[in-house]
């Protein structure tokens, strides 16, 4: 094994073509030899993977590797498991993004009973911190699960920025898309077309109460927190705004008072570009925050589960106005007394390719109204 493991580490850089190192690894895990995958694995990175010998991260080398990880990671059993932490803990390759990417990869392949190895051996604390809340957003009791639940519980991680999430599923997240990876891909479902609503058109004579921006750099940057990675790693473009209004706003007169905001999204919106607006339950306005933040835009992969569901909460309590500080409860108590929009329209400003966020939360009082829009093209 040492030979042909050897054979193809020094043949690696002059391949044109790496399929052929795929199907070795592919069968030798099929026979039941996972150690085979993991060893290539580690050969590889202590070659190449700090660039040393090539100026760089060879293309080969990401390609095989990333093939090895999913191999393993996607095929069931605690041996594979246990063959992915021995992969992801070199000092060569480990980092956060790896963490994270690894964490959706296991949880979404294998039974949580298998898992628990993450949790008593050798493994990244951020893979443990991810892999908490991947298991928990696929409906995993983790407080009740042994070899997980004495670390899930224990108060040494909860500094982590993941350590704010509750260990169990709230009533408004219960319905979160979780993509389904193989070795070869993942596929995924996209929540920002048309849902169950209420519809609502724009009324003529609205009475709609004046209107003054209340933004602050803090708060846009917080309701944008599902979406940022739109914009820093694709080529999303985001509006994130506050509105002070000087009376009670009726939520049927939402439709109305949007074209009223000088909004830069709906510039050019009206009888050319109609909008579409639609009261949504707020379960919906946190899917689709999830599903941006955790899958990414039109070029890049997202924060994966359990960083999702952070920027999810953290969008939707800087729309309801919730106050920093807040626990989770206290933020969903803010969201479910918010009434939830969403809209859209065929202006310039948004793509309409796959990507397009319309959300807007009229606050309790009815005297607050926050709005975020995305879009993303590829």
């Amino acid at each position: 094994m040492a030979d042909q493991i050897q054979k193809i580490v020094t043949g690696l850089p002059d391949l044109k073509d790496v399929t052929g190192v795929w199907a070795v690894a592919d069968g030798r895990v099929a026979q039941g030899d996972a150690t085979f995958a993991a060893d290539l694995g580690i050969a590889l990175a202590r070659t190449y993977s700090t660039g040393k010998a090539t100026g760089g991260q060879m293309w080969q080398f990401r390609s095989v590797f990333d093939h090895l990880l999913r191999l393993l990671a996607t095929t069931a059993g605690p041996e594979n498991v246990t063959q992915v932490l021995r992969l992801i803990s070199l000092d060569e390759v480990t980092n956060r993004k790896l963490d994270r990417y690894t964490a959706s990869l296991l949880a979404s392949s294998h039974e949580a009973s298998d898992l628990a190895a993450a949790f008593t051996g050798r493994a990244p604390e951020e893979l443990r911190a991810c892999l908490v809340h991947e298991l928990v957003l696929r409906g995993v009791v983790v407080e009740d699960t042994p070899g997980i639940a004495r670390w899930a519980t224990s108060p040494h991680w909860s500094h982590h920025p993941l350590g704010w999430l509750p260990l169990t599923l709230s009533d408004v997240e219960g319905n979160a898309d979780l993509p389904s990876y193989s070795v070869h891909g993942r596929s995924h479902s996209m929540p920002y077309g048309p849902s169950e609503s209420r519809e609502l058109a724009v009324i003529a004579d609205a009475r709609v109460p004046s209107a003054e921006e209340t933004t602050t750099p803090s708060a846009a940057t917080a309701m944008s927190r599902a979406v940022a990675n739109w914009a820093e790693e694709s080529n999303g473009r985001i509006e994130a705004r506050v509105f002070g209004l000087a009376g009670p706003l009726d939520p049927e007169s939402v439709p109305a008072a949007l074209l009223t905001l000088g909004l830069e999204c709906l510039h050019g919106a009206g009888k050319k570009a109609p909008l579409s607006v639609g009261v949504r339950p707020p379960a919906q306005a946190w899917r689709v925050l999830f599903a941006a933040a955790s899958t990414g835009g039109a070029y890049n992969s997202g924060s994966y589960g359990a960083y999702g569901r952070l920027a999810a909460w953290q969008s939707l309590a800087a729309l309801a106005g919730s106050p920093e500080g807040a626990t989770v409860a206290e933020v969903e108590a803010h969201v479910l007394d918010c009434v939830w929009h969403d809209f859209g329209a065929n202006t310039k400003w948004f793509d309409q390719v796959a990507w397009d966020i319309g959300l807007a939360a009229l606050s309790s009082g009815r005297r607050r109204l926050s709005v975020l829009a995305a879009t993303d093209t590829d």
